[in-house]
C-alpha cells in the first residue's frame, strides 16, 4: 500500500466511488514560553472540503508525563476521535497538516499501528492543494473504526536500547540535538547510545515533499537501514519520528517507533546518554 498521496491523486480520489475520510491535523511544536499554535483556528480559516479537524495533543496523544511529551493516546479516546471524523475500516483515510508533515505522520502511524488498512499522507500538506478551501463545519457520518494495536510496530525504552545494539535505531532530531550541542526542551542533550543520527528534515525537498523512493532507499542504506533489517526510530516526543517512519515506508522499509523518545529517555537520570557525532 502506498503511504503518501499527491494532491492530484487526492482530488481524483475525492470524486471516486469510495472517497477517503479527510483528517486535518495542523499542529506546530511550541517553544517554551511561546503561545501555543491554534490548529483549530487555522482549520476554521480554511481547510480541504470535507476535512475534519483532529487535535494532536488531545486526541493523538495523552497528557505529558513520565512517558514523554506526547505519549500514546488512550485508545478509547483515539478510537472515538477517529469514528467522530468518519473513519471506518473499509474506507480509505488521507491525513494532512500545514506542510511540515510531522503531525499528519503521527496520525498516519497511529492509524496504521492500530490496524487501519488504507491510510495515506498528503505529500506536501495543505500548501500542495491547488483547489478551493472551505470554511464549512464538517460533521461526517459516524465511522466504525475500532483500534487494534500491533505490538510489533512499537518500541519502549528498553526495546529502543536493545535495538540500538542489535539492529538500527535512527534518531530523527536535528544533528545538533543528537550530538548534545544544544537541547532547547529536554533535561539533557545527547542521544541513546548506539543510535544513528538521521534528521527527518533530510527526507524531504525544499517544497516539503518526500524525496523519491530510490533516493530515500539510498539515504537509509547509508545509515544501515535496509529491507530486512530491524529498524526503529525516535525523536523528541514521537512526532517527527513518525515522519521518519513514514519516509522509511515510502522507501519500502518497515520500522517501529519509540513513542516516548528523547523526552522520556532523558527524563530518567539512570539511563545512559551519549554525546558527540559517534553513535556510542
Amino acid at each position: 500500500m502506498e503511504a503518501i498521496i499527491t494532491a492530484t491523486e487526492l482530488a481524483d480520489a475525492l470524486t471516486g466511488p469510495n472517497p477517503p475520510a479527510l483528517l486535518d491535523v495542523r499542529w506546530r511544536l511550541t517553544s517554551p514560553g511561546a503561545p501555543p499554535f491554534d490548529g483549530r483556528a487555522a482549520y476554521a480559516e480554511g481547510h480541504l472540503p470535507g476535512a475534519v479537524f483532529v487535535d494532536l495533543d488531545g486526541e493523538l496523544a495523552s497528557a505529558p508525563g513520565e512517558n514523554g511529551r506526547h505519549p500514546l493516546p488512550d485508545l478509547a479516546v483515539f478510537g472515538a476521535a477517529m469514528r467522530r471524523a468518519g473513519v471506518s475500516a473499509a474506507r480509505p483515510v488521507v491525513v494532512y497538516d500545514g506542510g511540515l508533515g510531522w503531525a499528519a505522520a503521527r496520525a498516519w502511524w497511529l492509524l496504521r499501528w492500530t490496524g487501519h488498512p488504507d491510510v495515506r499522507v498528503l505529500d506536501g500538506g495543505l500548501p500542495s492543494w491547488e483547489g478551493a478551501l472551505s470554511t464549512d463545519v464538517v460533521t461526517p457520518g459516524q465511522g466504525d473504526f475500532e483500534p487494534a494495536p500491533d505490538a510489533a510496530g512499537l518500541l519502549d525504552a528498553d526495546g529502543a536500547a536493545a535495538l540500538a545494539r542489535s539492529g538500527v535505531l535512527l534518531d530523527a532530531r536535528a544533528g545538533e540535538r543528537y550530538r548534545g550541542e544544544v537541547e532547547p526542551i529536554d533535561r539533557v542533550g545527547g542521544h541513546i547510545p548506539g543510535a544513528v543520527s538521521a534528521p527527518t528534515a533530510e527526507n524531504v525537498g525544499p517544497d516539503g515533499r518526500f524525496l523519491p523512493a530510490a533516493e530515500l532507499q539510498g539515504r537509509f542504506k547509508g545509515l544501515g537501514a535496509t529491507q530486512g533489517a530491524a529498524v526503529g526510530v525516535y525523536c523528541g516526543s514521537g512526532v517527527s519520528g513518525a515522519h521518519e517512519v513514514l519516509a522509511l515506508a515510502v522507501a519500502g522499509i518497515p520500522a517501529a517507533l519509540y513513542v516516548g523518545s528523547w523526552s522520556e529517555w532523558s527524563a530518567d537520570p539512570s539511563r545512559p546518554v551519549a554525546i558527540g557525532p559517534d553513535p556510542q
